[in-house]
C-alpha cells in the first residue's frame, strides 16, 4: 500500500469517552476522517460506569472547544458552565450528542483485540513505516474485522482495569476468593440495593485519591441517615497521614475538588470512619462471613463486612504489543511524560499542559491520549486530554506550529509536595512542605483542625 492510498486512510480512535470524542471533533475540523470504534453499546460507556459521582470540574471545563463548535448547528446548548455535572449528565448531555453529529464516524460493540503494522511485526523493520496501521476489531456479535489506518489515537482510558487490594500490585492473597464482598467502584449510595448491602455494616476503604474521599463522605453521609444503621468505614492508607493528605482544601483551584477532601476529612473528624496508616494489604481472609486484612508486617484489623478497593487504575496494553512504545518501566506513560507525573517525584496534582511532544512514540502515528497516557498515574483532568488532542491532530494535520503552542492554563491544586515522598509511611512532611507521610502505622482519630466541606468528584 503506498503513500497516497495510506494519507486516505481513516485516523482511526480508539475509545468514544471525552477524549477520543474530542480528538474526533478536531480530526473533522482539520479535515482529517475519524473512525472511532468504542467497545461499549453507547458514548462514554466508561463514564457511564461512575454516573452518580459528580465531576469536581464545572461544565466549562468539561467541554471541548472543537466539539462545540461541532455540535452548535444541531442546537446543542450548552449547560450551565458554573454549575457541576455527575458522570451520567456529562454522558448524556454531551457525549452522547457528540457522538450522535459524528455519525457513522462512530462505531458501538467495536472491541479493538490489536494493532499493528500492515505485513510487520514488532520486530521488522523493512519499509515499516511505509505501511498502514492494521487493526483487529471483535464486534458484539462475534463478527471479526481488519481495518487500515493512516494513525491511531488510544483514547481508551483506564476504567476496565482497576488496581487491585495488594500493595504489591498484585491481589492480595484471597482477595479473588472474596470478590462477593469486594467493589472496586465507588458505590452507588442512591440505589436501595446498595445502600441496604452497606447499611449498618463496618466497611475497609482502601486508597488515598479523590475516589476514596468520596466513598468516605458517602458512607458518613448513610451512617448519618436512617437508613444507614450507623455504618462504619475503616480507611485504609498505605502511607501517613499530613496536612496534605486531604488536598489542597481551600487553596485548591478547583474548589469541588478541594471541598471533597474536607468531606473525607470530617468523616473521619466526626467519628463515622477510623483511619489505618501504614498498612500495606498482603492477604483478605474470611472470618465467617465477615473479612479480616492483613499486611505485609503481620498486623491484623479488626473483621469487616465489605471492602471498597479504590487504589486507582492501569492501561491495558495487551492489544498495543505488536507496537513499538516508548513508555515508563513504572507509570506506564509516554517517557517524556512520565517525570511530569511521577508521584514518586513529587505529589503536585497539576501538570504544565503538554501535547505531541511527550506523547510521541518510537512508532511514529501512534498516541495515547486521555488518561490512558497517564498510565498508572493517579491525578488527570479533562482538559489535559482536550489539549493534548488539539495538539496530536494538529501535528497530523502537518501544522506543528499550532501542535507545539499551548493552549490551555491548567488550575493549580493547592498541594505539592517534594520528591520521593509516595508510598512511604515513615517520613513526616508539614503541610506547607507538602510531603504524603507521617509516621509509624496507627489507628487514629484526626481533630477538627479544618472546617468541614462537601463537594463531588
Amino acid at each position: 500500500m503506498n503513500a497516497t492510498i495510506t494519507d486516505q486512510l481513516p485516523v482511526l480512535v480508539i475509545g468514544a469517552g471525552p477524549a477520543g470524542l474530542a480528538a474526533a471533533a478536531h480530526l473533522v475540523e482539520r479535515g482529517l476522517e475519524p473512525l472511532v470504534l468504542e467497545a461499549g453499546p453507547a458514548a462514554g460507556a466508561g463514564v457511564r460506569g461512575w454516573s452518580h459521582v459528580r465531576l469536581f470540574s464545572t461544565w466549562g471545563e468539561v467541554t471541548d472547544p472543537a466539539a462545540e463548535k461541532l455540535l452548535a448547528p444541531t442546537g446543542w446548548v450548552k449547560p450551565d458552565a458554573t454549575t457541576y455535572p455527575t458522570g451520567g449528565d456529562w454522558a448524556a448531555d454531551y457525549l452522547q450528542p457528540l457522538a450522535d453529529v459524528l455519525g457513522d464516524k462512530v462505531r458501538f460493540g467495536a472491541t479493538v483485540t490489536g494493532v499493528s503494522r500492515a505485513g510487520r511485526d514488532r520486530i521488522v523493520d523493512a519499509d515499516r513505516e511505509a505501511q498502514p496501521f492494521v487493526v483487529h476489531v471483535t464486534h458484539a456479535d462475534g463478527r471479526e474485522e481488519r481495518i487500515f489506518a493512516r494513525a491511531v489515537i488510544d483514547a481508551s482510558g483506564t476504567w476496565a482495569l482497576p488496581s487491585p487490594a495488594g500493595a504489591s500490585g498484585l491481589p492480595a492473597l484471597g482477595e479473588k476468593a472474596a470478590a462477593d464482598h469486594v467493589s472496586y467502584r465507588v458505590p452507588d449510595f442512591k440505589d436501595p440495593a446498595v445502600r441496604a448491602r452497606y447499611a449498618g455494616k463496618r466497611v475497609a476503604v482502601i486508597g488515598s485519591g479523590a475516589s476514596a474521599f468520596t466513598a468516605l463522605a458517602s458512607l458518613a453521609d448513610l451512617a448519618k441517615a436512617e437508613d444507614g444503621q450507623g455504618a462504619k468505614a475503616v480507611w485504609v492508607l498505605r502511607r501517613g497521614i499530613s496536612g496534605s493528605t486531604f488536598g489542597g482544601g481551600t487553596a485548591d483551584q478547583l474548589p469541588a475538588r478541594g471541598a471533597l477532601g474536607l468531606a473525607a476529612k470530617a468523616a473521619v473528624d466526626e467519628g463515622h470512619a477510623d483511619a489505618v496508616t501504614g498498612f500495606r494489604t498482603e492477604a483478605i481472609e474470611r472470618d465467617g462471613e465477615q473479612l479480616v486484612l492483613v499486611a505485609e508486617d503481620g498486623r491484623r484489623l479488626d473483621p469487616v463486612d465489605e471492602v471498597i478497593v479504590l487504589t486507582g487504575f492501569r492501561p491495558d496494553l495487551s492489544f498495543l504489543s505488536e507496537l513499538r512504545l516508548g513508555l515508563d518501566e513504572r507509570l506506564q506513560a509516554p517517557v517524556e511524560l512520565a517525570p511530569l507525573i511521577d508521584p514518586n517525584q513529587h505529589s503536585c496534582g497539576t501538570v504544565y499542559p503538554h501535547g505531541v511532544k511527550e506523547l510521541s512514540h518510537p512508532e511514529e502515528g501512534v498516541y495515547l491520549v486521555g488518561m490512558k497516557s497517564y498510565g498508572r498515574a493517579p491525578t488527570f483532568l479533562a482538559l489535559t486530554g482536550y489539549e493534548q488532542v488539539r495538539s496530536v491532530v494538529a501535528a497530523l494535520a502537518g501544522d506543528r506550529e499550532a501542535a507545539e503552542r499551548v493552549e490551555l492554563v491548567l488550575p493549580e491544586t493547592g498541594v505539592c509536595g517534594g520528591a520521593g515522598l509516595f508510598d512511604q509511611p515513615d517520613t513526616d512532611q508539614q503541610a506547607d512542605g507538602g510531603g504524603c507521610c507521617a509516621p509509624a502505622p496507627a489507628l487514629i482519630q484526626l481533630g477538627t483542625s479544618f472546617p468541614a466541606g462537601s463537594g463531588g468528584c
